[in-house]
């Protein structure tokens, strides 16, 4: 099932390059060109109605739950998270960053209880800037290519879609729960690729549950929804792939990875 996914998006980022390899822009602003524009605003139509119908009402279920359970629900999926950001961290050479990424996943998960509480932030391991493969491609110089709308991922870029493909990789959950080997060196062989998904759609939540109101003000303002949510998208993987000071400040979960993607 997996490797069917990873096919089709091989696949659908292929196409793009085929089309779209003359029209690539240079990536200082984070520009992409819309190869797909009808598809994608089909694509953007159908994902809305999926968030109305099913995500949107999840979130808001979520939300009802007592504080403490939803930071600890956040915090643990968060100090997961980290382990993706600091092989990315490695991979762009940002070995200051991956130390304060794995002093953040030592601490929390030992002192604090498997990540559900983050005393590492008051110990001076500040929270950054999550990192993915998509930005790691952009460090080493790949052009965005295209810019699109995959079912229910959201937006996109052919140089972040072929990171969501990258992610697979580098990211040491899914290594985890999708590896019986990995598992036998452990010694635990109790995690499965279920494990990772439940992991992905509780983190989706925790993100669609902080932006409600967010979201709904941006649609609710915008000409054109789906130009507002493109121009916000790139704007933000800039600032992400740059290392701005203000992607740290929309880091916490309202910086559209995961509509994302992540």
């Amino acid at each position: 099932m997996i490797l069917k996914r990873i096919k089709v998006l091989i696949c659908l980022m292929a196409f793009s390059l085929v089309i779209c390899a003359p029209q690539l822009m240079a990536d200082e602003n984070y520009k992409a060109d819309e190869c797909f524009e009808k598809f994608s605003r089909g694509t953007f139509k159908f994902n809305q109605g999926l968030d109305k119908a099913i995500f949107k009402p999840v979130a808001k279920g979520y939300r009802a739950l007592p504080v403490p359970i939803r930071s600890g629900t956040s915090n643990f999926v968060s100090n997961l998270r980290s382990l993706l950001t600091l092989s990315n961290n490695i991979l762009q050479g940002d070995f200051k960053g991956a130390g304060n990424t794995a002093g953040r996943f030592a601490i929390n998960s030992t002192v604090g209880i498997l990540g559900f509480l983050d005393p590492a932030s008051k110990m001076g391991f500040e929270k950054r800037g999550k990192e993915d493969f998509g930005q790691t491609l952009g460090v080493w110089g790949a052009e965005s290519g295209c810019y699109f709308v995959l079912p229910i991922l959201g937006p996109t870029t052919t140089r972040d879609a072929l990171g969501l493909v990258g992610n697979v990789f580098v990211d040491p959950v899914y290594q985890i729960t999708h590896n019986s080997e990995t598992n036998m060196v452990i010694g635990n062989e109790n995690f499965s690729e279920h494990n990772y998904y439940y992991y992905k759609g509780t983190d989706a939540v925790d993100f669609r549950s902080k932006n409600i109101e967010s979201i709904d003000s941006l649609e609710k303002n915008s000409i054109d929804f789906y130009a507002s949510v493109k121009s916000l998208y790139l704007q933000n993987r800039s600032q992400k792939i740059s290392n701005s000071p203000l992607s740290d400040k929309t880091q916490n979960d309202s910086d559209w990875e995961e509509i994302d993607n992540q």
